[in-house]
């Protein structure tokens, strides 16, 4: 890897210390814009199309245009991960809505800007959380509704999760519980959520305003591969809190066991037996070609 990474903004690269946009971006203004956080494990860009194919439906949703083919940003991706030495590494991709000025008219904004950053693999949590499990409080922040803000749209638009995010910090969890506008468990503040009660995994629907996770389609797959039930419905706390298994998924914390919620032990206060089997299994296909596209030739 090169001294100092090298970030692609519209189509050249830039050193870390000099890869900037103007302060007038709607995207610095006002959450303008929208991004993806995508995975490369030894060399195989986990998911990379399903990644794509979200980042223009979210671009879609706020009538936000993508100066590029979806191929041209796979192969943009790839080339910024050649030029950085990286095989396994954290990517960060942002279009935002560009330079206007102050006001919100985004039609000021003539061009997008199509930003991709690599740094080497984002460590979210210790081996050591990975096996003990995190623990988690239920949020007073509820999550965006549908018909608001979605989280169905992966926008730069975060401040919902980040007051909750916040109210977790102050509360010595690692991270916070969303519940919709009705009281159904959604997401946390920022992976998937699932339970295990009686062998039988559940996830919340999309209509609770969680966002309809890469990872967390991949796991809801690999687990009925592997021969379990899985359900996508709506979850109360009471359901969260009493079952036998809670795990976390999404792209760096990939599948993270939860052992504690708001005070009360999950389980028996480790991560559950489908649990580790998920995680075991998904090591082994983050890395596999077939689930993903290949950055360096054989």
């Amino acid at each position: 890897m090169s001294k100092e990474p090298l970030v692609y903004i519209n189509g050249e690269y830039y050193p870390k210390s000099k890869a900037a946009v103007s302060v007038y971006d709607h995207g610095f203004l006002y959450g303008d814009g929208v991004f993806e956080g995508i995975r490369e494990y030894d060399g195989i860009i986990f998911m990379l199309r399903e990644h794509i194919d979200r980042l223009y439906d979210s671009a879609k949703a706020i009538m936000l245009e993508i100066p590029m083919t979806k191929e041209e940003i796979i192969n943009a991706v790839v080339e910024t991960l050649r030029r950085n030495e990286l095989r396994d590494a954290y990517i960060r991709l942002v279009v935002t809505r560009g330079v206007g000025d102050l006001g919100l008219d985004p039609r000021k904004c003539k061009n997008s800007n199509v930003i991709i950053i690599t740094e080497p693999a984002l460590t979210l949590y210790s081996k050591e959380a990975k096996l003990k499990g995190i623990s988690l409080i239920i949020s007073s922040v509820r999550r965006d509704r549908v018909d608001a803000t979605t989280h169905q749209i992966k926008s730069m638009n975060y401040l919902n999760s980040i007051l909750a995010k916040l109210e977790a910090i102050n509360a010595g969890a690692d991270d916070a519980v969303m519940l919709d506008d009705r009281g159904f468990v959604a997401e946390t503040t920022s992976t998937n959520i699932f339970i295990v009660k009686n062998g039988i995994i559940a996830t919340p629907p999309p209509t609770t305003g969680a966002l309809p996770g890469i990872t967390r389609a991949f796991v809801m797959r690999l687990a009925k591969r592997l021969g379990y039930h899985v359900e996508e419905r709506e979850i109360t706390p009471f359901e969260l809190i009493t079952a036998d298994e809670v795990f976390v998924t999404g792209t760096g914390a990939e599948i993270l066991p939860v052992t504690k919620i708001a005070g009360r032990t999950v389980g028996d206060g480790k991560a559950g037996k489908i649990t580790l089997r998920l995680m075991e299994r998904f090591e082994k296909e983050c890395r596999d070609p077939a689930n993903g596209v290949k950055v360096y030739p054989d």
